[in-house]
């Protein structure tokens, strides 16, 4: 497994206690304290819970535009924290590829989510990548 698939990983591990703790302050770094952390996935890590945290409404706002019939207070955890992800990744970040965003969103699902969960991601992600395109 890739540094970036682990730093994700760990992303979302993170943004995961944000939801369920209500700590908006919590970061990668805090995460070390007490969870054994790559030591290698950490910057990029932390460099994608900060860039979704100082674009949390543009990203949600975006999700939400392209979830068709869905909320996102009716997504799983889960799944809303992996969009969030690949959100921040397709609109924010230039040295990832659309399809590198996309595909790593629908991986780490396999793991943590539902079996549904990829082609759900893959619905809206791919809406989302066809509006920032044109």
């Amino acid at each position: 497994m890739g540094v970036r698939r682990k730093a994700r990983e760990l992303a979302l591990q993170c943004l995961y206690q944000i939801e369920q703790c209500d700590d908006q302050d919590l970061d990668i770094q805090q995460m070390r304290e007490h969870f054994e952390v790559s030591k290698k996935a950490v910057d990029y890590g932390q460099e994608l819970i900060s860039g979704i945290k100082a674009n949390l409404s543009e990203i949600d706002e975006l999700i939400s535009q392209h979830a068709v019939n869905w909320r996102l207070d009716r997504m799983s955890v889960i799944d809303r924290n992996l969009l969030r992800i690949a959100v921040f990744e397709l609109v924010f970040s230039d040295d990832v590829p659309a399809s590198v965003a996309i595909n790593e969103a629908i991986e780490i699902a396999k793991r943590f989510s539902t079996p549904d969960s990829g082609s759900f991601l893959n619905g809206i992600l791919d809406s989302i990548r066809k509006s920032c395109r044109s």
